[in-house]
């Protein structure tokens, strides 16, 4: 189980200090989400919490969980072949499934992992060929930021406003062949917190100038291990600590205004010996609140169907990364979203401190699609 640390107060991206009126535009965008969330039901609340791959599921059970569970953002995944277009169809239908019943109009973050080189999800007609990280840190970084938001608009035009992307992990090069999760495959931009650094952020940019949100991943880091948590339990960080100087590219993500970021499912003995970086809030509130100072929404890996959870069940997955200081539950599995769900509202139902650290975290996802202009505010 989690620590036990009292939640911290978490101050929006957009606050502009004690002391200080918002700005017009601030205090607007607050008061659209403070009154669609007092509008919401706990269930709609906490549908808010999900992001949930959509990969082979027919139109009519993705609907059917919308409708039924209030799933508030949904994932692709997989590689679709089908082409800018056909993605477009998609997006539109389940853009259209934002009812005041499903989710009080609230629209949809929908995902997809478009980093490059072996990790490109959405490819076809209408969509760039993208180099791996490897190959964009060669590049000066305003170039790739150029690219970047060239990305970005095929993403848009698709209907995608969530990438899943860019990976901040760095990877010494002396051990990247043997480091399965992100060497191995080149999603490394370099292997110093410098280069890696630079061209996220520049990736971060060029994403936002397209409209798409990023999610700086996956922290407080892959480089320095050997297995893949999705296929493997048990997977060790002995090194990273919290004055690492690897985390300095994480930093770089931050600074230029990355709105998510991704927690690993590794453990790291130096932060955390006892949990998992997704079950921790050393890591979450500690690590990444309070010593960097994000303000942003906390996403975990999957929680759905990796290998590193596997020994948990889905309701010990879904409460322990709420309570650790998470946020938006990632679920490439629909069956163990639906049972993550039902956990999280008894858990709500009966645990007021519970309820009020899910209600924290709804209210920062709806900050989020507000700056992505998903609220029905408009």
């Amino acid at each position: 189980m989690p620590g036990s640390t009292t939640p911290q107060a978490v101050t929006s991206l957009a606050s502009p200090g004690p002391g200080r009126p918002l700005p017009a535009t601030a205090s607007a965008a607050a008061s659209c989400v403070t009154h669609v969330y007092s509008r919401m039901s706990e269930a709609q609340r906490v549908g808010q919490l999900f992001l949930v791959g959509i990969a082979g599921a027919p139109a009519g059970e993705v609907a059917q969980a919308v409708g039924t569970y209030h799933f508030g953002s949904l994932l692709f995944e997989g590689t679709s072949t089908a082409g800018l277009t056909a993605d477009r169809r998609v997006t539109r239908a389940i853009q259209a499934l934002a009812s005041p019943a499903a989710t009080a109009r609230v629209r949809f973050f929908i995902a997809a992992n478009q980093e490059g080189g072996q990790v490109q999800e959405l490819q076809g007609r209408g969509f760039s060929e993208i180099p791996s990280a490897l190959a964009q840190g060669q590049l000066a970084a305003a170039e790739l930021q150029r690219q970047a938001a060239a990305w970005g608009r095929e993403l848009r035009l698709a209907g995608v406003n969530l990438d899943l992307a860019p990976v901040m992990d760095v990877v010494p090069a002396a051990s990247a062949s043997q480091n399965a999760p992100i060497g191995s495959v080149q999603r490394e931009f370099g292997h110093t917190p410098q280069t890696t650094g630079a061209h996220g952020a520049a990736f971060i940019r060029g994403m936002k100038q397209a409209g798409v949100a990023t999610t700086a991943k996956h922290f407080p880091g892959l480089g320095l291990v050997t297995a893949n948590t999705d296929f493997a339990a048990g997977v060790v960080d002995k090194a990273t600590g919290p004055k690492s100087p690897y985390l300095a590219s994480f930093r770089a993500a931050l600074q230029a205004g990355v709105p998510f970021v991704m927690v690993a499912l590794a453990t790291y003995t130096r932060i955390d010996p006892h949990h998992l970086a997704a079950f921790s809030d050393r890591v979450m509130r500690g690590l990444l609140r309070q010593q960097l100072h994000f303000g942003g929404v906390v996403v975990s890996d999957d929680l759905g169907a990796a290998a590193a959870v596997a020994g948990l069940s889905p309701a010990t997955r879904g409460i322990d990364f709420l309570a650790a200081g998470g946020d938006l539950i990632t679920s490439q599995s629909l069956p163990a979203a639906i049972a993550m769900d039902q956990a999280i509202l008894a858990r709500a139902a009966r645990d007021a401190h519970f309820r009020s650290t899910v209600n924290s975290a709804v209210r920062l996802i709806l900050d989020a699609k507000q700056a992505s202009h998903l609220m029905p505010c408009r």
